[in-house]
């Protein structure tokens, strides 16, 4: 039996025979969440979770809005990925106003803005908050394990990423006017082309940071090989995949149709249109998570859990669309016959994609399109729209319905993080039951749990919308700090 088998035992037991272990907050992701474990008095581990403790409600307050207010309402979700969010809703709310195909110029411009985006969070990601644990290893001490320590010991490394980052931020700032929560897309195109002057500073310095990125996919290589067995047993197991790949299974982060392989690279669906999701992919809400828990229907919620993101784009995708990139798919996929399901080569991949996003804005800064063409387009109005993009952590859906006087009368979103929600938890209960079960606990062990968690560079806070009755725990403390009493509601509204 494997141990998230043995784990999952844990409702035989009386819990409050078991001690309880938290880590909160889990450090060096975006947004608060905790792992609580339950251990036994041999302090073998009974249970383990990842909650989603905050709760944002975007879902919710965003009805009532105008339709054109919201890609810049639904930016504020997270200060790290706010152009996906501004993307996804816009593409979304095309569909709306009748422009489903955008004009060249307009749909450059937004790969443009997009492919910055990914390769800026994507080197924030690996730079500053995964090397850590990378360079000095899970057992370092806490007080060097972090960007400030990796800035004294990797100088060099460290600035590469500071430059990197940059670099993708500067796409953003020339074209939506600031770095984080700027406008640029609009409902039916985008609103100013590339001025010129603008693109002759960012050609100036690609060269650049494509040889960054290069050296940054050589890095992640290195250091996943160097220590391969332990890194492939490392809150190991198997999945499914989603993502969009394009008509010919190249990879695509903008558009494309929905593409599901098994465990062992078999197809589920394929070029699936984006707006036919709900057909294939429903979502499981738990009471003590504020993250619902997405499946892909045809194999149920026990079986049909998946992951997306870095990992499963390269594992999907027959080609990548950029020489340089399609060299390190192909090198990455000697790694395995089927798909590479190893969660510590999320990193691997992780990079192979920011170099892609390097040579795609080289690309484009060469196309003229990009400095003139029409902007905008538009036709019969309908009352619904779903637009999906592939945001840096994984496949992002928002989808929109319209009342007769243009506000919002139902959203719907389910972002990267929720994706992945049931495989990062999966790596939680693997990592626990192999590292922490029977053992004395350390923080060097306790941070192998996180490093399991960042290695799919969640973001919690985009991930909680809404769920109806939330779940909810109140206790009360006297003036010791000793618990009197505790009162729960659980996800279905039932008390406790």
């Amino acid at each position: 039996m494997t141990p998230a088998a043995n784990l999952a035992l844990e409702s035989a037991r009386r819990p409050e025979t078991l001690k309880r272990v938290a880590i909160e907050p889990v450090t060096r992701v975006e947004g608060h969440g905790k792992v609580t474990l339950l251990l036994d008095a041999e302090n073998r581990v009974q249970q383990a979770r990842l909650h989603i403790v905050e709760f944002r409600g975007f879902e919710k307050f965003i009805q009532g809005r105008p339709y054109w207010e919201v890609p810049v309402l639904v930016q504020r979700l997270c200060g790290i990925c706010p152009v996906s969010h501004h993307l996804a809703a816009t593409k979304a709310l095309d569909r709306v106003v009748g422009a489903p195909k955008l004009t060249p110029t307009a749909e450059k411009l937004r790969r443009l803005l997009h492919y910055g985006q990914t390769l800026q969070s994507h080197a924030l990601h690996f730079f500053h908050l995964a090397s850590p644990d990378l360079l000095f290893g899970w057992d370092a001490e806490p007080g060097r394990r972090n960007v400030v320590g990796v800035i004294e010991a990797h100088p060099e490394i460290a600035l590469k990423g500071v430059r990197l980052r940059r670099f993708g931020q500067e796409v953003i700032r020339v074209l939506s006017g600031k770095r984080v929560h700027g406008v640029f897309a609009v409902p039916g195109g985008v609103q100013k082309h590339l001025a010129r002057t603008d693109r002759d500073l960012l050609l100036k310095d690609i060269g650049q940071a494509l040889l960054w990125c290069r050296e940054a996919v050589g890095i992640a290589r290195r250091l996943y090989l160097e220590d391969r067995e332990e890194n492939e047993r490392f809150g190991a197991f198997h999945s499914n995949f989603v993502g969009l790949t394009a008509p010919d299974g190249c990879f695509e982060l903008y558009e494309g149709g929905l593409r599901a392989r098994d465990a062992k690279g078999g197809t589920i669906f394929d070029q699936v249109d984006p707006s036919h999701y709900l057909r294939h992919l429903h979502e499981e809400v738990k009471s003590w998570s504020y993250m619902k828990f997405p499946f892909i229907v045809a194999l149920g919620n026990d079986e049909g859990w998946y992951r997306v993101g870095p990992l499963a784009r390269v594992n999907n995708a027959d080609r990548m669309p950029t020489p340089l990139a399609e060299e390190a798919r192909a090198d990455f996929r000697k790694l395995s016959e089927g798909p590479v399901q190893a969660t510590m080569a999320y990193h691997w991949a992780r990079m192979i994609e920011m170099l892609c996003a390097a040579e795609l804005i080289r690309q484009l800064l060469e196309d003229p399109d990009l400095l003139e063409g029409d902007l905008l387009r538009g036709g019969e109005r309908v009352p619904e729209g779903v637009g999906v993009i592939e945001a840096p952590r994984g496949t992002l859906i928002h989808h929109y319905r319209v009342d007769e006087n243009d506000a919002i009368e139902k959203a719907n979103l389910i972002v990267s993080t929720t994706h992945n929600n049931t495989a990062m938890n999966t790596a939680v209960r693997e990592v626990a039951a192999r590292y922490l079960s029977g053992h004395e606990l350390t923080e060097g062990l306790l941070n192998r749990i996180e490093v399991a968690i960042r290695a799919y560079d969640p973001c919690l806070s985009c991930a909680t919308h809404a769920l109806g009755r939330m779940p909810l725990e109140v206790d009360l403390v006297d003036a010791d700090g000793n618990r009197v009493s505790r009162i729960r509601r659980d996800g279905d509204g039932s008390i406790g």
